[in-house]
């Protein structure tokens, strides 16, 4: 297979990825995709520094702010650039990334082969542990910059943690508004606030130029681990907090496009960042004193900005911070959507707030439980350095399982040779598991909490999918075949005008609801329509592939409409442009029925009791096939069954 990347489906929708200019994006770009990263400046050089895990901190001295400032811009370099810009984002999956719709493309073009059922799990783990970034990403992001309100405004500090509180709850409450508007507006903020970190760090660094030279030599990083060993290993563990938001890149692809991620990363946002660690760096060797440069080492993002623009910068990087949150939960939302249509998360409300863009959505379960999530951890961790304990090690385990993943795609889809693949497969392997190991570290005193979320998440996930896969085995063990039944069904129910859609979760068999509309009612319409709707390992399907219809004779048709995961499932929009089951279909004249399955846990073989539990607990509070398909309410019949697994 070519290594070149697919070429998103100009027809599939998202063709503002295709008809605004390259700067556009770009621009666009830098208020969604780099919004995580680009706030990491305020806590992440300070950490790196901090005692962590009984261990002293770093002395903020020459050698020391050099292999720090060393270790960042190489992490960077490698973690961010060659990794995700360079050849991660080659991977896509007609436009679109990320963990769900790699693990789709591996899973369409290698289904059956042996070693893609360990990478599934590790894809869904992936997502998993995304869920749990989503979650610390706002808390420690607003936090860090609201700490920042106590050199503007003296006593503040007991108001710090009700301040941050304050607006992430604002901020949840406006998601049901849609960020479409607001959105518009990330773009040229985000823009502001990078070249605001340019000049901050370009002020300190007139008075040390040198530190450019020594930020770019590899041997100071390696020189700081041979002086300090065990030290620098556990100083590793913040110095990722630099690239968290990394897997953003790859996430957002498919709204702007390899090619202006890659625009704004290389030209604006990388150079921006370097710029002001290297800033903070230089504020600190410029200190004649230890103990002024240790005072300085404590906050030294808010201590270089000079008093006569203190107001503005702060109050920029707190907007920044609310923009890097947007971006995550905004994220969460579209995860959410990919993960539902690709069986793995039962069915919930979906609502689209943009006429125009397809991709602004509001999931209201996923958005008020991500708000009660981070405002707990606010209030447990009370402030941005604790919480960085708890920060990184779900974004290092999701950098490393995205390695796993494209070994996948170099070795099977792209056929790389040996030769070529595992050099580079090796190389990310080891800089990942540094940084994964480093965060490992702060598993007791943090570090739990994103993993305990994502092993909940995990079993979520697969407690679905699980079970999915076991109740349709068990319905198809008392299948019908479709042929039979239909000519059976012609002769023996009364016939009446107008249309039934009866909704079938496989194409194969009668559905239980036809079955038992016959049972007890005894009627059929003059035209029934079994129909599925097929979620494909794609974001978008081509129209000329979406339906796919058979006649049975006498009245009888089976039809799968076929849609992207990133698709809107509308069934009755997508059944009025379907031309070949006879006349148009008149909504009016339509009624359809629907299946609900009651799940009776039982000691069958498949899954252990308590997750069969569990999946009955989440079918229960799944959201009704009649909303997710858009379904007339007015229209609809539902017939219960009973199904044990």
């Amino acid at each position: 297979m070519s290594t070149t990347s697919t070429i998103a489906d100009p027809k599939a929708g998202h063709g503002h990825a295709h008809a605004a200019s390259t700067l556009t994006l770009a621009i666009g770009a830098m208020g969604v995709v780099f919004g995580d990263i680009g706030t990491s400046p305020l806590y992440a050089f300070r950490e790196t520094f901090a005692s962590h895990h009984g261990v002293p901190g770093i002395e903020p001295d020459a050698q020391h702010i050099h292999g720090v400032l060393s270790l960042v811009f190489w992490s960077m370099m490698m973690g961010v650039t060659v990794k995700y810009v360079i050849t991660i984002m080659r991977a896509d999956n007609r436009g679109e990334g990320g963990s769900l719709a790699l693990l789709a493309l591996i899973k369409r073009t290698s289904d059956k082969a042996g070693w893609t059922g360990p990478l599934v799990l590790l894809g869904v783990f992936a997502t998993a542990l995304f869920y749990g970034d989503s979650m610390i990403t706002p808390a420690i992001s607003v936090l860090s910059a609201t700490e920042g309100l106590q050199y503007i405004v003296p006593g503040f500090e007991p108001w710090i943690v009700p301040t941050a509180v304050a607006i992430l709850v604002c901020l949840f409450a406006l998601q049901s508004r849609g960020t479409d508007r607001v959105g518009k507006l990330f773009g040229p903020v985000m823009m502001t606030y990078f070249a605001m970190l340019a000049t901050l760090g370009v002020m300190h660094l007139i008075a040390n130029p040198m530190i450019i030279l020594a930020t770019i030599n590899p041997l100071n990083a390696v020189q700081f681990f041979i002086t300090d060993g065990y030290v620098a290993f556990i100083a590793l563990g913040s110095v990722v907090l630099a690239v968290t938001g990394a897997e953003a890149l790859y996430a957002d692809m498919g709204h702007f496009g390899r090619k202006p991620i890659a625009l704004s990363w290389l030209t604006f946002v990388y150079p921006a960042l370097m710029l002001n660690y290297m800033g903070q760096g230089a504020l600190i060797l410029s200190q004649t004193s230890p103990e002024a440069a240790a005072v300085l080492i404590e906050d030294p993002f808010f201590l270089m900005i000079p008093d006569m623009v203190r107001v503005p910068v702060i109050i920029l990087a707190l907007l920044a911070t609310i923009i890097a949150s947007q971006a995550v939960i905004s994220g969460a939302f579209s995860l959410t959507q990919q993960a539902i249509q690709l069986g793995f998360m039962p069915r919930m409300e979906i609502r689209h707030t943009s006429a125009a863009a397809a991709g602004q959505i509001y999931i209201p379960v996923i958005n008020w439980g991500l708000m009660v999530m981070v405002i707990l951890l606010v209030l447990f961790f009370q402030s941005s350095s604790n919480l960085a304990a708890a920060y990184g090690i779900a974004v290092t385990g999701a950098m490393f399982i995205d390695t796993l993943l494209l070994a996948g795609v170099l070795f099977s889809l792209w056929r790389w040779p040996w030769w070529k693949a595992l050099p580079l497969v090796v190389a990310f392997l080891i800089v990942d598991i540094a940084y994964f190991g480093a965060n490992l570290v702060k598993v007791p005193s943090g570090g739990w909490v994103p993993l305990l979320i994502g092993f909940v998440i995990f079993t979520l996930l697969t407690t679905w999918s699980r079970g999915r896969e076991l109740m349709r085995a068990s319905m198809a063990e008392s299948e019908l075949p479709i042929e039979i039944f239909a000519k059976s069904a012609h002769n023996s129910a009364t016939r009446v005008p107008g249309t039934s859609v009866f909704m079938a979760s496989t194409n194969t068999g009668v559905p239980s609801a036809l079955l038992h509309n016959i049972k007890h009612n005894k009627v059929l319409h003059e035209r029934v329509l079994i129909l599925t709707v097929a979620v494909q390992g794609v974001p978008y399907v081509d129209e000329a592939e979406r339906y796919e219809c058979k006649d049975l004779g006498n009245g009888f048709y089976r039809v799968t409409i076929n849609c992207g995961f990133l698709e809107e499932t509308d069934v009755p929009s997508l059944l009025k442009r379907l031309d070949l089951c006879g006349a148009p279909f008149d909504m009016m004249q339509t009624s359809f029925f629907l299946s609900r399955q009651t799940l009776l846990p039982s000691s069958k073989p498949g899954m252990a009791i308590w997750r069969e539990k569990l999946f009955a607990w989440m079918l229960r509070n799944a959201a009704s096939a009649m909303e997710f398909f858009k379904l007339p309410t007015n229209r609809v019949v539902e017939l219960g069954s009973q199904v044990e697994i």
